[in-house]
């Protein structure tokens, strides 16, 4: 899908979550995806078992190539007007893009490097996953594999994939 026509979805389904029209993200209709993942790779069986609290950050592939997902294969999105590991995305913001968060130490799975995981205090006391010292997000109106707003530039900055190497895809 072109970039017009990903914005295009990306703003309906931003429109539709801020509106309430929506629903919550679990109920609601999303557009196409852009994007079409192959779906997390999970922890093999021979790996220790993460605390249940712990965020488990693995890769997929995609239309952008391997990139970041979390176990529920919901994509992971770094905002490129953070420059430094302290989250800025609060209110409307991270309404539309939550916060990856964890309650303990995160754990990488797949070709995700465990040296680049980190974490972030956010202004409640929760804990936000970071990867290579970027904020990790998902975007609410996105469902399992699906890839909608990489490369969309909204709340005054652009939302990209990252892949295993810590950088964002390319557009």
């Amino acid at each position: 899908m072109s970039l017009p026509r990903r914005l295009a979805a990306c703003l309906l389904a931003t429109g539709l979550l801020l509106t309430g029209c929506g629903g919550s993200s679990a109920d609601s209709e999303t557009p196409a995806a852009a994007s079409t993942a192959t779906g997390p790779t999970t922890p093999s069986s021979s790996s220790s078992e993460p605390a249940a609290a712990a965020q488990t950050v693995t890769t997929g592939g995609s239309d952008y190539g391997t990139m970041l997902f979390d176990l529920r294969g919901q994509a992971i999105y770094l905002f490129d007007k953070e420059t430094t590991s302290s989250p800025d995305c609060y209110g409307d913001c991270a309404a539309a893009w939550p916060p990856v968060l964890t309650d303990g130490p995160p754990v990488a799975a797949g070709e995700a490097q465990a040296e680049l995981l980190g974490t972030t205090p956010r202004n409640d006391g929760s804990t936000q996953v970071t990867y290579a010292g970027h904020p990790l997000y998902h975007y609410a109106a996105e469902g399992p594999g699906q890839v909608l707003c990489h490369g969309v530039a909204e709340f005054g900055g652009t939302w990209l994939v990252v892949t295993p190497a810590g950088t964002p895809a390319a557009v």
